[in-house]
């Protein structure tokens, strides 16, 4: 019998089939859905994908298909999108990409040819379009596919993607906002080897929301007998499914290698290893077809014919007939574009694996060799990155070290820093087996490092690039090279800094002391500034010293005063003059607008921001924020510089009460993914917004955030804010415990006095803790702090005012310890004072959570009209701001003092009876006594009881007291309207 070449039939796949029908509904809905389907080569991932996708189609949805190529990290960036963008240009044409032809020709180099005057709004050239502007530009035409009918985009092999795929990736998961669209990554989980790039990759995505994962098992025996069944036709012999399945372990591929290999009953006595049947089946073919498939498995498991006849150098009629050979034996097949693939990648790695070594050479090389001289043999792009992998597959080291700087060079216009990197860590690798690599390269091995420093650095990979810094150091001579020693030690020192792993001041004192001798030249002005700028956070007036001298020498040998908009921001921060840092950064702003100079006029934004919103300017704060995170985008910064753009803009929309929107600029930062702690300042925003709206994920942010206090090393501006954060959180969990452990770190930690911006803030929850918890020795400690921490702004003098009405008249219990403080008369006027500085600052929520205390002041004093004014208004901020858990304070409190209906007063909550029940409960009577002393029954009385407990909203008899004392709800006759104005 003759046993066709794959089976028609998906067996044991049907939850994983019936788990993307249920993914493909959730998108359907809205909801943009990612299912990660991983298992071993060979498992049946691609059939699984065939039947779904037919599925799919069938439903009425969009199915486009790219895959990864195996060029590893050095391959081509994007291909599964050019790909998958190829089958949109087939099937929509030039008009689904109108207008931005240019921007999508980095991914489908056939867009380039497009009428003239066709440009990016930009009016940048291709090879200047921002990556973070092509990757929203393909997020959004994704999008308006969706629109028309669901979108399915299965993206296959992703164990060999390439790093700006993989971010690309990451975007479209983070980015939320192509609805109705279904992805699908299929990956081998047997190459993910302990150092694969993958694994912290799929970490990462599982914990983003709508990510699914889909794990493809081996069969069982019956599972391979149906599949064997169905491949001959006729049910396979026990002892045939036995050997087959004992043989293969139940991986469909392998079984039907084994099926198609020969007899299947004779399968017993096949070759037993996987590679071996494939070869088997390649020995099968005519000489002439087998020599052309060994040629064409050094090219790649798809190669194009063009390419294939050049390295071949075959007649036209001898490749044809080969190549009609392998497909008739199913080996290859052929796509509508003319090119042509193995039908497994083993089949490719089994006879690529089966050269000799000197034809493995031979072929790479002649690949490398008709590349260069015939790039259009490729695909537009892809010429540089195959011409380094196919001469170092050659083991060519002389040609392969000059092809991988030349593709680590290309990958910089892609803006593909993570290949360019990795690249350069190949060039590094094969200097040591060229001996002229000095002279073929034009420069030296320690250029290198710096470059391959520079090019991780700029992608993120912090740790790689703290060890090139190591490197370069015992390798550079600083006595002959000073300011080369300098330039590294300052990079290993804000590396360390970024990484958490120290404050860098050691390297960073030790640059500067060799950059003292040294003469003024430009790069030691920006050397010197660089410096400043890093010790601005760690020692202010050491940071203005060396910003003076930055600006002497850059004077002295006319360098631009825009080089330094930044440490000319801090300088004036650092004395403390807002208004003059204000006006140096504006100047600083125009000259760098005036000079062309973008990265200077994205740092003097960052600092404009930052300074606005000190002032307590948030609308311009936000305007300039925005206009940065544009100029980033522009110049292909923004995951580094624009970050802080990109929150800062996010701090300006959370005090204009704009949530959504900063809850939005969060979620762009959060797709960029910040390394190192550049990556805290959004996640603290973001964790704190979720934490006031109780959102769901709120806890996992939370620790997310929380998680940096254990680094080594934090600047104290990020960690005091963590640090108030930490106490918000337990006091939304009601966790005392934690709640005061928290506070009394916050009041040891060294800078708290030193920085008033987020000290206030910090001071303020701890306070709050004190008097919820009752602790008077933390109370009177913040206040000792406060009568000594300046108030020079709005949001300080506010928060100073908070903190007042907070321990002003709090009373606390010295024979109930830890029980909630009582407040006095004296804390009305006090809260009334504090909700007065509130609204000048112009922040919505802390102004909302003011009156909710001023409401609770008024209470106890009776003064009802202004409680029900403050509550109405509270609740107001809460449902503008989606603050979930204020707009509950709000109603509880309302509930508690009698109000209905958005805060109008109402009835008394409490019925006479009542009131006197209370009494007697806060005096400390039992139900007994208090049945005693009404005449009452002790049921009665416990009923009384247990109804102000559920009124109060409390949960037992000490509680219930101790908010009847705080809300004046003990009064028996009430003051009358007229008594109310005479106190």
């Amino acid at each position: 019998m003759t046993a066709r070449a794959a089976s028609t039939v998906l067996v044991g796949r049907q939850p994983e089939l019936a788990g993307l029908r249920e993914a493909l509904g959730r998108a359907r809905a809205g909801d943009p859905v990612t299912v990660l389907v991983g298992g071993e080569a060979g498992v049946g991932k691609t059939r699984l994908l065939e039947e779904f996708g037919a599925h799919a189609t069938g439903a009425g949805a969009r199915l486009l298909i790219g895959q990864c190529l195996e060029l590893g990290e050095a391959g081509l960036p994007f291909a599964p999108f050019a790909a998958a963008l190829r089958d949109v240009l087939r099937h929509d044409g030039p008009a689904a990409f109108a207008g931005y032809e240019a921007e999508f020709a980095r991914l489908l180099p056939e867009l380039a040819r497009v009428p003239a005057g066709v440009a990016a709004p930009t009016g940048l050239p291709v090879s200047d379009t921002p990556r973070g502007y092509l990757f929203d530009l393909v997020a959004d035409l994704f999008r308006r596919i969706a629109e028309e009918r669901p979108l399915v985009l299965l993206i296959e092999d992703l164990h060999w993607a390439d790093r700006s795929t993989r971010d690309l990736i990451g975007f479209l998961v983070r980015a939320a906002r192509a609805t109705r669209l279904l992805l699908v990554c299929t990956y081998r989980t047997d190459e993910l080897h302990r150092g694969h790039p993958l694994r912290p990759f799929l970490a990462e995505l599982d914990r983003a929301r709508g990510v699914d994962r889909i794990e493809l098992g081996r069969l069982d025996r019956d599972g391979t007998a149906a599949i064997l069944a169905d491949l001959l036709g006729a049910e396979p012999a026990a002892r045939a499914v036995d050997d087959v399945h004992g043989r293969t372990q139940g991986n469909p591929f392998f079984i039907e290698e084994l099926a198609a290999a020969g007899d299947p009953v004779g399968c017993a006595v096949l070759p037993e290893t996987l590679r071996d049947l494939l070869l088997a089946r390649v020995d099968r073919l005519p000489e002439p077809a087998q020599r052309v498939l060994r040629i064409a498995a050094a090219g790649g498991t798809r190669f194009a014919h063009q390419l294939l006849a050049e390295v071949a150098g075959l007649p036209e009629a001898e490749l044809e007939d080969a190549l009609r050979a392998a497909v008739a034996g199913q080996l290859v097949v052929a796509d509508p574009d003319g090119d042509y693939e193995f039908r497994h990648a083993l089949f490719r790695e089994a006879v690529h694996d089966d050269l000799l070594p000197g034809e493995h050479a031979r072929l790479h090389a002649r690949y490398a060799a008709a590349i260069e001289a015939q790039p259009h043999l490729v695909a537009a792009g892809r010429a540089p990155a195959e011409i380094a992998h196919h001469w170092y597959a050659a083991h060519d080291h002389p040609r392969a070290l000059i092809a991988a700087r030349a593709a680590a060079a290309a990958a910089v216009d892609r803006y593909a820093y993570a290949e360019q990197s990795r690249l350069l860590e190949r060039v590094l690798e094969l200097w040591e087996l060229v001996p002229d690599a000095a002279d073929r390269l034009g420069m030296d091995h320690l250029r290198v490092l710096e470059e391959t420093l520079a090019a991780a650095t700029t992608a993120g990979d912090y740790n790689r690039a703290l060890t090139l810094t190591r490197a370069g150091l015992a390798e550079v001579d600083s006595a002959a090279e000073p300011l080369r020693a300098a330039g590294l030690l300052h990079r290993r020192g804000r590396l360390l800094a970024l990484l958490g792993k120290s404050d860098g001041t050691a390297e960073v004192g030790e640059a500067y002391r060799l950059a003292t001798g040294v003469p003024d030249t430009p790069e030691r002005v920006r050397l010197l500034a660089d410096i400043a700028a890093h010790l601005v956070k760690i020692d202010p007036g050491q940071a203005a010293a060396v910003a003076d001298e930055a600006m002497a020498a850059a004077e002295a040998v006319g360098e631009d005063v825009a080089l330094l908009p930044t440490r000319i921001a801090l300088i004036c921060r650092t004395d403390q003059a807002p208004d003059l840092g204000l006006s140096e950064l504006r100047r600083a702003e125009a000259l760098a607008r005036a000079t062309g100079n973008a990265p200077a006029l994205v740092s003097a934004l960052v600092y404009l921001s930052d300074v606005l919103y000190e002032l307590g300017r948030y609308a311009e704060s936000e305007e300039a924020a925005e206009a940065g995170v544009s100029e980033a985008r522009r110049v292909g910064i923004s995951r580094s510089t624009g970050a802080y753009l990109l929150s800062n803009r996010a701090e300006a929309l959370i005090a204009l009460g704009r949530w959504d929107e900063a809850d939005a600029a969060c979620a762009e930062a959060a797709r960029i993914d910040p390394p190192g702690v550049s990556g805290l300042h959004w996640l603290q925003l973001r964790a704190g917004l979720r934490l006031a709206r109780a959102h769901p994920a709120a806890d996992e942010l939370v620790g997310r955030a929380l998680a940096f206090l254990a680094r080594p090393y934090l600047w104290p501006n990020h960690r005091l804010p963590l640090r108030e954060l930490r106490i918000e959180a337990a006091l939304a969990a009601d966790d005392k415990v934690a709640a005061l452990a928290a506070s009394r770190a916050a009041l040891a930690d060294e800078r708290l006095v030193d920085l008033p911006r987020e000290g206030w803030p910090v001071l303020s929850a701890v306070a709050r803790a004190a008097a919820l918890v009752g602790d008077a020795a933390l109370a009177a400690e913040a206040s000792a702090v406060a009568a000594v921490l300046p108030a020079r702004y709005p949001a300080e003098r506010a928060h100073a005012a908070q903190v007042t009405a907070i321990l002003t008249g709090v009373q606390f219990d010295a024979d109930a310890p830890g029980a909630p403080a009582q407040r006095s008369g004296a804390a009305l006027p006090a809260w009334r004072a504090a909700v007065t500085q509130w609204r000048a600052v112009g922040q919505p929520y802390p102004l909302g959570r003011a009156l909710l205390a001023l409401a609770e002041a008024a209470a106890a004093a009776g003064e009802r009209d202004e409680v029900a004014g403050a509550v109405r208004e509270a609740a107001e901020i809460a449902t503008r701001l989606g603050a979930a858990p204020l707009g509950e304070q709000a109603a509880t409190l309302a509930r508690r003092v009698g109000l209905r209906g958005a805060g109008r007063p109402g009835p008394d909550l409490l019925t006479s009876r009542e009131q006197e029940v209370l009494r007697l409960v806060a005096e400390g009577h039992s139900n007994s006594r208090i049945a005693e002393r009404l005449f009452i029954s002790p049921k009665t009385a416990s009923v009384h009881v247990s109804r102000i407990i559920a009124k109060l909203d409390v949960t037992n008899r000490v509680e219930a007291a101790a908010l009847a004392h705080r809300l004046g709800l003990l009064d028996p006759t009430p003051p009358t309207p007229a008594q109310r104005r005479g106190r």
